[in-house]
């Protein structure tokens, strides 16, 4: 398995580990169909890494170069709708990447999903299932309740794809959520959904972290993060944007304690769609992948 000339390695080739001594995988996905409002999401995994040639190798708080300490390769990218032969319906391209994580994870390896719009995570947390045998919860950072049952006549748009996780019998834990529809809102009823709710995280801010951690009744995770679950004050450059987001280090903190507190199994980024006058977003996006792996490190 060889870098393929779409990837670019994570902070310069000296920090690209082979394939079989990597302890990371990152999985570029730059698939972009669904999306309902700004486009560019495809863009997103090319510009993450990218991105992360200004990163510096040490991470100031965890006291180390974890880059180096777990070994990291960027493989391959799948379900490339910027290649005019790779037009996967959105049913396919779950297919696909269910079949791609699978492989990865029964190899071993803690993948980072790189995204390319939401939808993709049903076929990550898939992948996932497909090889486990006991159910793990989906922590999911975003801006939406992404619960809807259909949007624009599709059961796999952005907007449908933690109601598909549902549907796979697994625990969720919405985080920062600011936007719902009625359809979203019953079903959080109905299924006593514990989201943690934005206006929430402003009112308590000593002790939401706590509160979610709480919820989580599974020892396994896998995180889900919309990169619209920031406030876009921090974070502009994503397809559907909401005032009244995480800031980065309430991003930081609780990604910190979900990975102490608990076998994280995987994440995905999803919904960088880059902007053209500012280079915040992609820089953001990629430190905040850089973070995941220092922490990934740091629980074992």
């Amino acid at each position: 398995m060889q870098i393929s000339e779409y990837s670019i390695p994570f902070i310069g080739e000296e920090s690209q580990a082979p394939y079989k001594q990597a302890k990371v995988v990152l999985l570029p996905v730059p698939y972009e169909l669904t999306t309902t409002y700004r486009k560019g999401c495809e863009t997103g995994p090319e510009a993450i890494l990218a991105a992360t040639d200004q990163l510096e190798f040490y991470d100031v708080e965890l006291g180390k170069e974890v880059v180096f300490e777990t070994g990291v390769f960027v493989h391959d990218a799948i379900a490339d709708t910027r290649q005019p032969h790779h037009q996967l319906t959105p049913d396919l391209m779950v297919e696909e990447v269910k079949a791609k994580i699978s492989h990865l994870f029964a190899d071993g390896k803690f993948v980072i999903t790189l995204g390319g719009e939401h939808g993709i995570t049903a076929g990550v947390v898939a992948g996932y299932q497909q090889v486990l045998s006991e159910p793990f919860t989906v922590v999911q950072i975003d801006a939406h309740g992404d619960m809807r049952h259909s949007y624009h006549g599709s059961i796999y748009n952005h907007a449908c794809v933690m109601r598909r996780v549902l549907e796979m019998g697994l625990p969720t834990l919405p985080v920062a959520i600011r936007s719902i529809c009625q359809e979203e809102a019953d079903l959080i009823a109905e299924k006593d959904i514990p989201v943690i709710w934005a206006h929430e995280i402003v009112q308590s801010p000593g002790d939401w972290i706590e509160k979610a951690i709480a919820q989580i009744q599974t020892p396994r995770v896998f995180i889900t993060i919309d990169l619209d679950g920031m406030d876009p004050a921090c974070m502009p450059g994503v397809g559907t944007p909401q005032p009244g987001g995480l800031d980065w280090y309430q991003l930081t903190a609780f990604l910190r304690q979900v990975f102490l507190t608990h076998e994280v199994i995987g994440c995905d980024v999803m919904e960088l769609a880059p902007l053209t006058e500012s280079v915040v977003s992609e820089f953001t996006a990629a430190k905040l992948v850089h973070k995941l792996i220092g922490y990934y490190s740091d629980s074992k």
